[in-house]
């Protein structure tokens, strides 16, 4: 590899964690945690396939404790099944702000989330986008991109992963693959498939 492929290639690396760390920080806010709880006396029932309750035109914000927004989930729709304990959210948006404002934003036509929180999938035209950050004093870090019909986060494991096509944009530089998992606590980046990518290098 060329000196300044390879220099491209290692600045890709290095702040493409930074999309995945964004998006697990903001579905750690997930909206699970306020929703209602099927609380009282147990009653034994054989549980269907079929919503116990909905949302409609919902919006959902979480707040640091100097009253700053952290988080906010908006969805069309949101659907509850009591037989498997997922959530289900159509047209769902996020907005999240990191300990210094940085905002990453996630929006799929639905999310599942499960019971605890601990897992969520982005489906049909899911877009992760983190802003870029031009931080005075700091060297500028450009905006990057997820695209994809498929996103899978672990939020426990702090692992993402899509079987499908994706598409990843770091500035101008481009990677498509026909498959990614990433694994953040271990720092592995592995796009299988057919895997093709365009870089650009820094202009002097």
């Amino acid at each position: 590899m060329k000196p300044v492929l390879r220099e491209a290639w290692e600045r890709f690396l290095l702040y493409l964690p930074l999309i995945f760390m964004g998006t697990l920080a903001l579905l750690t806010y997930w909206l699970v945690r306020t929703t209602p709880e099927t609380g009282g006396a147990a009653v034994a029932r054989v549980e269907s396939h079929d919503p116990d309750y909905f949302m409609e035109g919902f919006t959902i914000k979480t707040y640091d404790a100097k009253g700053h927004i952290r988080s906010e989930v908006v969805g069309d729709k949101a659907r509850h099944y009591p037989d498997t304990q997922w959530l289900e959210i159509d047209a769902i948006r996020i907005r999240s702000f990191d300990e210094k404002g940085r905002l990453t934003t996630a929006t799929a036509n639905r999310g599942l989330t499960n019971e605890d929180g601990s897992e969520v999938q982005l489906i049909g035209n899911a877009l992760v986008v983190r802003e870029a950050d031009a931080a005075a004093g700091a060297k500028a870090i450009p905006r990057m991109e997820y695209r994809g019909e498929f996103l899978h986060a672990f939020l426990t494991t702090e692992k993402v992963k899509s079987h499908k096509p994706v598409e990843l944009l770091r500035g101008q530089d481009r990677f498509t693959a026909d498959s990614l998992d990433f694994d953040n606590v271990d720092q592995i980046l592995q796009l299988q498939g057919r895997v093709r990518g365009t870089l650009v290098p820094d202009s002097k």
